[in-house]
């Protein structure tokens, strides 16, 4: 049996654009879905910590290095500049090859910057 889990997360990431007259998605600074394993044009769950929000968009690469989290089109209405998001990926996963899932977490301070990356293992 195939089973959902999180693959990959950044962690409080504080949104610095907001345009809703762009195509649409969601801009993320390329280093910052890297350190993730997170793909451009992947799917991603956006929960919005500071309004409660939680919806669902792709990604596209910003500039490396910038700390830009761009939220485009429809997904501006949804959140606002200033305010702290988590960006999640997840995977379908072969209930017999759990213990080879090793999620990423990265916690994100001021400026989008990296302080920490986690590994974690999964335990069914």
């Amino acid at each position: 049996m195939l089973r959902s889990f999180l693959r990959a997360k950044l962690h409080r990431a504080t949104v610095t654009q907001a345009d809703p007259d762009y195509e649409g998605s969601m801009t993320v600074d390329a280093l910052l879905l890297q350190s993730a394993g997170i793909a451009p044009l992947e799917r991603v769950l956006v929960a919005d910590i500071t309004n409660g929000e939680r919806f669902e968009t792709y990604v596209i690469e910003g500039e490396p290095g910038s700390g830009v989290v761009s939220l485009n089109g429809a997904a501006a209405k949804r959140g606002s500049v200033g305010d702290l998001v988590i960006i999640m990926a997840f995977g379908w996963v072969d209930e017999r090859e759990l213990g080879t899932l090793t999620p990423t977490v990265v916690l994100l301070g001021p400026g989008n910057r990296i302080l920490e990356v986690r590994r974690t293992s999964v335990q069914a």
